[in-house]
């Protein structure tokens, strides 16, 4: 079998993103995702996202594509910058943007230009519902991001750093753009013990956030590289286990690929990560 190269990795997950922009179903069956339950509000809810919040939301920018609620996590003042790694359909950039309020803004990086045009164009309808025009959406991809150095108060993400081929790359690009003293506040998924060969091979595992995925000490370990500090990990095992109780069809696909009496939540977890870079000496 041939080693998938970076651009194959990046074909294939936008191809995958695509597809689900499109509204033609998941990028590997039925689902009306990749990595998450048919019922997009619903594993909203599960993964800490409040009817509230959901309420303030265009129709359709939740696309059921998180494993988390960084926003939660991220601690956000008024007037702060934040930018979203692959932020879709701009279901966290609209959250946020509400909590950084008119002096701040919210930015979405995404590389599948299927995504980008379904955010501008929610972003057309949260302007006009919020009255807010402090949301921007650019083309790219999170290994090489379009934003100035140092300019980003808060670096978000959601289910998306284990997509890259290159993570190092990811974290030192998260690094460069944040001004000392910047947070980061991610929720991804991550690995407590390595995946069998069948599920690193397989294409809808791949799309489907799996495997991509490193082990969790890894993920401290790229952080603390690219300069990053007071780096925090804590594991949410209970996000994988839900996907048994909602029958999810590429929980379904992936269970197959495991040894017999295997769960996927024996592998894979959830993780929040939140990190600083050092703030200039002399300067809290």
């Amino acid at each position: 079998m041939m080693m998938k190269t970076d651009k194959n990795v990046h074909e294939t997950v936008r191809k995958g993103y695509a597809a689900i922009a499109a509204g033609g179903g998941s990028c590997c069956g039925p689902a009306k995702s990749c990595c998450g339950s048919g019922d997009a509000a619903g594993m909203a809810k599960a993964v800490g996202y409040s009817e509230a919040e959901l309420a303030t939301l265009p129709e359709g920018a939740n696309m059921g594509l998180s494993c988390g609620n960084p926003g939660a996590i991220a601690a956000l003042r008024p007037g702060e910058v934040v930018l979203d790694l692959g932020s879709g359909g701009g279901f966290d950039v609209f959250l946020v943007a509400q909590k950084v309020g008119r002096k701040g803004c919210a930015i979405g990086v995404d590389m599948t230009p299927e995504m980008l045009s379904k955010a501008r164009k929610n972003a057309e309808v949260f302007r006009k519902d919020t009255k807010l025009g402090n949301v921007e959406f650019r083309l790219g991809e999170i290994e090489h991001l379009p934003v100035a150095d140092t300019s980003v108060d808060v670096v978000i993400s959601n289910c998306v750093i284990n997509l890259s081929p290159d993570k190092p790359q990811v974290w030192r690009e998260v690094a460069r753009v944040l001004k000392p003293g910047g947070r980061v506040a991610v929720s991804d998924l991550a690995l407590l013990k390595p995946l069998p060969k069948g599920v690193l091979e397989s294409v809808t595992a791949l799309v489907g956030c799996v495997a991509g995925a490193v082990l969790v000490g890894e993920t401290r370990r790229m952080a603390r590289a690219a300069g990053l500090a007071e780096v925090s990990l804590t594991p949410n095992r209970d996000y994988i286990k839900s996907m048994e109780d909602w029958k999810d069809p590429w929980y379904g696909r992936i269970i197959k690929l495991l040894p017999k009496g295997q769960k996927l939540s024996d592998y894979v977890t959830s993780l929040y990560v939140e990190a600083r870079k050092p703030a200039k000496k002399g300067k809290r």
